[in-house]
């Protein structure tokens, strides 16, 4: 299973962005899909998550500034990010949790990041 992200850029404070996570490969279903972070020299955290179902959860940092939401029709998540501070600059992550569609093996996959900076 592979993901791939896209949308970080360098935004001005107060800013908007929309990051997408596109999966694809041996899917059979996917349960959760996660949101992380990694500013420099910090630990990576969860930003946000959303279950199969729709349920959400988001870090203190971000509740009412972000929304996660997924179309599990086309194996995508999104994070919509407004009021962009300077300290939610990082590098974000996509983590995808589910079963392969052959073996119905569990599977746990990351994608390689997109950069989001917040500057003026």
């Amino acid at each position: 299973v592979q993901l791939v992200e896209s949308g970080g850029a360098l935004v001005q404070p107060g800013g908007s962005l929309r990051l997408s996570c596109a999966a694809s490969g041996n899917i059979g279903q996917i349960n959760g899909m996660v949101w992380y972070r990694q500013a420099p020299g910090k630990e990576r955290e969860l930003v946000a998550l959303i279950t199969s179902i729709g349920n959400t959860n988001y870090a203190d940092s971000v509740k009412g500034r972000f929304t996660i939401s997924r179309d599990n029709a086309m194996n995508m998540v999104y994070l919509q990010m407004n009021g962009l501070r300077p300290e939610d600059t990082a590098v974000y992550y996509c983590n995808a949790r589910g079963l392969l569609s052959t073996t119905w093996a569990p599977f746990n996959a990351w994608g390689q990041g997109t950069l989001v900076t917040v500057s003026s």
